[in-house]
C-alpha cells in the first residue's frame, strides 16, 4: 500500500472515530428496539429513524470531541483522539460533527414527523451545549447527560408513530435509570484520569462511597422501571418475568460493590455487567413481541 492511501485509511479511520462507533452501534439497537415494539411498525419508517438517530448521535460524538480537545490530552483513555492527539484540525472536526447533524435532521425531517425531528435537535443540544461544559463543573452533570443518551429508543418509538405516549416514555426511562450505574461505575475506575481531566463526577467530588450508594439507589429504582412495559400493556409477561429476573441479577452485582474492598476492580465488572444488561433486555421484548 502505498503512503498516500496509507495516509487516507488513517484519515477515514480518524472519521468514524469521531462518531464513538461503540455507542453509534448502542444506538442503533436501542432505536431499532423502540420502533419494534412501538404500535403499526413501518419498516420505511423505522429504518429511517434507526438511521437518523445514529447520525445524530455521532454528531453529538464528534463535536464533543471538538468541544474536549483541550481536555483530552490530559487522560489516557481520550489522549489519542483525532483532535486531541492532532490528527485532525478542530476546524475539520467541527465541519464533520456539522454534515453528520444537518444530514440526521434532514433525513429525520422528510422520513419521519417533525416531533422525532425535534427531539433528535433537542438530544444533541443537550448533549453538545449543556451536559459536556457542565460536567467540568458539577455531578449532576450525569443526570443532564443521561436525557440525550436515553433518547434512542423514544426517537425509535415517535419515529413510528408520531406521538409521545406511555410506551416511548416507558422505555425512555428504562434506558435514563440504566445509565446512571453504568455511568457511576465508569467514574469510579476512571476516577484519577477524570480527576486529571478536570471532570467533577461523582467518585472525585464525593467520593467512592456515595458514587456506590447512588448506583445502588438507582440499580432498586431500575427494577420497578423495568417492568413498565408489560405494566402498561407494550409487552406481556415473558418480557415481564426476564425483566425482573435480569434487573435483580444485576441489582444484586451492584450491592456487592458496598463491601469490595478494591472499588476500581467491582466498578469495572458492574460496567460490563451493564453492558450485557441492556442487550439481554431487548432480546427478551423482541422474543415476547414475536411469540
Amino acid at each position: 500500500m502505498s503512503g498516500a492511501a496509507k495516509s487516507q485509511e488513517s484519515w477515514l479511520r480518524d472519521l468514524v472515530s469521531l462518531t464513538k462507533p461503540g455507542v453509534t452501534r448502542m444506538t442503533a439497537l436501542t432505536t431499532l428496539g423502540g420502533a419494534w415494539l412501538a404500535p403499526g411498525v413501518d419498516w420505511s419508517s423505522a429504518i429511517a429513524v434507526v438511521v437518523g438517530s445514529s447520525l445524530a448521535v455521532a454528531s453529538a460524538s464528534a463535536f464533543n470531541m471538538w468541544w474536549e480537545r483541550g481536555t483530552d490530552p490530559l487522560m489516557s483513555r481520550t489522549r489519542n483522539r483525532p483532535v486531541a492527539a492532532k490528527r485532525m484540525s478542530p476546524g475539520k472536526a467541527f465541519a464533520f460533527a456539522s454534515c453528520l447533524g444537518a444530514l440526521s435532521l434532514v433525513l429525520l425531517a422528510l422520513a419521519t414527523n417533525p416531533l422525532t425531528t425535534l427531539l433528535a435537535a433537542l438530544s444533541i443540544f443537550l448533549y453538545v451545549c449543556v451536559y459536556t461544559p457542565l460536567k467540568y463543573r458539577t455531578p449532576l452533570a450525569l443526570v443532564i447527560g443521561a436525557v440525550p443518551g436515553a433518547a434512542p429508543p423514544l426517537l425509535g418509538w415517535v419515529g413510528v408513530t408520531g406521538t409521545l405516549d406511555a410506551g416511548a416514555l416507558a422505555l425512555f426511562a428504562i434506558l435514563f435509570v440504566w445509565q446512571m450505574p453504568h455511568f457511576l461505575a465508569i467514574t469510579i475506575y476512571r476516577k484519577q484520569e477524570m480527576a486529571k481531566g478536570g471532570i467533577r463526577a461523582v467518585s472525585v467530588v464525593r467520593g467512592d462511597r456515595v458514587a456506590k450508594l447512588q448506583a445502588l439507589a438507582w440499580a432498586i429504582l431500575l427494577v420497578p422501571v423495568s417492568l413498565l412495559p408489560t405494566l402498561i400493556g407494550v409487552t406481556g409477561l415473558l418480557y415481564g418475568v426476564c425483566a425482573l429476573l435480569i434487573s435483580m441479577i444485576f441489582l444484586g452485582w451492584t450491592c456487592t460493590g458496598l463491601w469490595s474492598a478494591k472499588p476500581a476492580p467491582w466498578a469495572r465488572s458492574l460496567f460490563f455487567a451493564s453492558l450485557l444488561y441492556l442487550p439481554a433486555l431487548i432480546a427478551a421484548m423482541a422474543i415476547d413481541v414475536c411469540i
